[in-house]
């Protein structure tokens, strides 16, 4: 089992930054790939990033790539997701999601994902 929680969510201006954290319970979080995922009012739940087990591979979604940078700390059981440049587009509930992995593996597809947050809200006034 393992439970995640997300911090760092608030209000930032377009084009400020923030840095989103996500601690996790349970000795598996090394062994996991982690992704974040958002979702705003009346939209699906949208794929950001995701993360390999080690940190070593990294992936964006098109709408945050360059903009947004996904990284972990093992020995500390935390994700992390530091956003920049931010846009009135990228409000939403922001939440972090784990899955047993092998090496070298990381998931872009939600269903894949076997824990979840409870997310924590982002919103960028223009």
């Amino acid at each position: 089992q393992v439970q995640l929680v997300e911090t760092g969510g608030g209000l930032v201006q377009t084009g400020g930054s923030l840095n989103l954290s996500c601690a996790a319970s349970g000795r598996t979080f090394s062994n996991s790939a982690m992704g974040w995922f958002r979702q705003s009012p009346g939209k699906e739940r949208e794929y950001v990033a995701a993360i390999s087990r080690s940190g070593r591979l990294t992936h964006y979604s098109d709408s945050v790539k360059g903009r947004f940078i996904i990284s972990r700390d093992n020995a500390k059981n935390t994700l992390y997701l530091q956003l920049n440049i931010l846009k009135p587009e990228d409000a939403a509930i922001y939440s972090c999601a784990a899955r047993r992995a092998l090496p070298n593996t990381f998931y872009t597809d939600e269903r894949l994902y076997d824990y979840w947050g409870q997310g924590t809200q982002v919103t960028v006034s223009s």
